[in-house]
């Protein structure tokens, strides 16, 4: 048989139940100890004023020094007796000989209890056992007109009348006590109610499973998870969502408000729109994340949203490549096109017998793509750059586009990572071209990539319409474009290389019209300055 487990609230307002009865019993215990207390001071203040009340009388001094005291004090005690409701009135001569008594029958025997101090002259009062069991009692004693001691006067109350008087106070107090355990349960069970709604009836061991799965996915999920409350203050992010935005491991960010974070704007206007957003491409400094933004809750309540973040960076760079190959193959596939008519018509002159024409138009195209080949190659070192320029050319030509590398060109291998000088490189001259296909001939774009002063430089000018200069900084901001339906990503992932290595760009108006757009990049260091050691 399976053991049933207690739920956190359940076991909580058992706990409680405990602790309020204990806490109550003893409140119970203190409150009847204070009464007892106060009701045996109260009796002590009783029977001493009696006390002496009885021994200032006149006529208990006149009996005193008669024949027969007790015929005398007798009656009189017992009358004071009832009158205040006392246990005994006793009148005494100084060797303890009592004069009256509750029970007559203690007339004449001597006085059980201490005396001393009334003898010297000093009410007051005592607890003792006497014949009527335990009592509070007062001795005051009773002085002649020169001040001497002649009596002993002794007024108490037993113990069990006090009990008694207390016992008739008892259904107060046991109400007040029931109703503070009531209170307090009903108080309890509301609070382990809403306690059992929070933790949704899960038990202790249910909650500490939940909290280590929770934590263990959180940590190695491959993705990042940001959750912003209805407040817009951040509520979770796991270790993957500080590392893709670049946040210190050590920050505390939870319950800070998004606008105090430092995250790239795209993803804080993002965040504040609150609007469901899917696969958005956000940029940061290195790098390319595509954000999945949706509402949460529990319940039908509210509870936040929920972000989520993956890493693109490398899955761009893939695809900026394979636009690239896609592009030049197509620029191969119109040369092999083109060079197919070229070859036709070079045979037909030739089968015409016009063989000094043929062999003209076939070294014409020959020597003028060796050249631009020889010019590419001569200049730049770098092989993918190389090829990404040729390849530019092509297509360049197959959209009407003169691209042209200037001869001072000059690169070398390891200047900048080839994937970042390919990204610049690439980026702007493809927005060169779109910039000049739209125009009127003549359509140029002009190349400049040397290395000088520690920097490499990357210059491209093309004959487009111009590009105003209160727009050149959205041109690097993602989304922007001047297409209708472009997506405006090339210059803002120049912009991302630009800030990865703490380059800059210059853009400004051409002497003879349209656009120049100049980057210059730090050179990476040699494996000497990183201070790698050769093997």
């Amino acid at each position: 048989m399976t053991r049933r487990k207690w739920s956190i609230a359940g076991q909580l307002f058992a706990l409680q139940v405990v602790v309020v009865t204990l806490l109550v019993a003893a409140a119970t215990v203190g409150v009847a100890l204070v009464a007892r207390a106060d009701a045996r001071h109260a009796a002590r203040e009783e029977v001493l004023s009696v006390a002496e009340t009885v021994a200032r009388s006149p006529e208990v001094a006149v009996a005193l020094r008669s024949a027969d005291p007790s015929a005398t004090l007798q009656p009189y005690a017992e009358s004071i007796r009832l009158a205040t409701r006392t246990d005994f009135v006793v009148v005494m001569a100084p060797d303890r000989t009592r004069y009256s008594h509750t029970d007559p029958a203690q007339i004449g025997r001597p006085f059980i209890g201490e005396i001393a101090p009334a003898l010297a002259g000093r009410p007051f009062t005592v607890i003792n056992t006497g014949t009527l069991g335990e009592s509070v009692r007062a001795v005051v004693p009773v002085r002649a007109a020169d001040g001497t001691v002649i009596g002993l006067v002794s007024v108490g109350i037993t113990t069990e009348a006090i009990n008694r008087e207390l016992l008739a106070r008892s259904p107060v107090l046991i109400a007040a006590t029931a109703a503070a355990l009531a209170l307090a349960a009903a108080g309890s069970w509301l609070l382990s109610r809403r306690l059992r709604r929070q933790t949704h009836g899960l038990g202790p061991e249910q909650m500490t499973r939940m909290y280590e799965y929770y934590d263990a996915v959180l940590h190695s999920v491959g993705e990042g998870l940001v959750v912003i409350g209805p407040d817009r203050r951040i509520a979770l992010i796991n270790d993957e969502g500080r590392r893709l935005l670049g946040l210190s491991a050590d920050a505390p960010l939870v319950d800070r408000p998004v606008a105090e974070v430092d995250l790239p704007a795209a993803l804080a206007d993002l965040i504040t729109a609150g609007q469901p957003a899917r696969d958005e491409l956000i940029l940061t400094a290195d790098r390319a994340l595509v954000a999945n933004l949706r509402p949460t809750g529990s319940g039908g309540r509210a509870m936040g949203t929920v972000l989520t973040l993956r890493d693109h960076t490398d899955l761009r760079a893939l695809t900026s490549e394979l636009d690239s190959v896609r592009g030049l193959t197509e620029a191969l596939r119109s040369q092999a096109h083109e060079a197919a008519n070229r070859l036709h018509t070079v045979l037909t002159l030739v089968e015409l017998g016009r063989t000094e024409e043929a062999v003209r138009l076939a070294t014409e195209e020959l020597a003028l793509a060796q050249q631009l080949t020889d010019q590419v190659v001569g200049a730049i070192a770098e092989p993918a750059l190389a090829a990404l320029l040729l390849g530019k050319s092509a297509q360049a030509a197959e959209r009407g586009v003169e691209l042209t590398v200037d001869p001072a060109s000059r690169l070398d291998v390891g200047a900048l990572p080839a994937g970042d000088l390919l990204t610049v490189v690439g980026n702007l001259v493809d927005n060169a071209l779109e910039a000049v296909a739209a125009g009127e001939p003549p359509r140029r774009v002009r190349v400049h990539v040397a290395e000088a002063d520690g920097e490499v430089l990357v210059e491209v000018t093309d004959s487009g319409a111009g590009l105003p200069p209160k727009r050149v900084a959205d041109a690097f901001r993602r989304g922007w474009s001047t297409k209708a339906s472009g997506r405006g990503l090339g210059l803002a992932l120049v912009g991302q290389v630009l800030a990865r290595h703490g380059g800059r760009h210059e853009v400004h108006a051409a002497p003879d019209g349209g656009t120049v757009f100049r980057v210059r990049l730090p050179v990476a260091p040699s494996g000497a300055e990183r201070g790698e050691v050769p093997a």
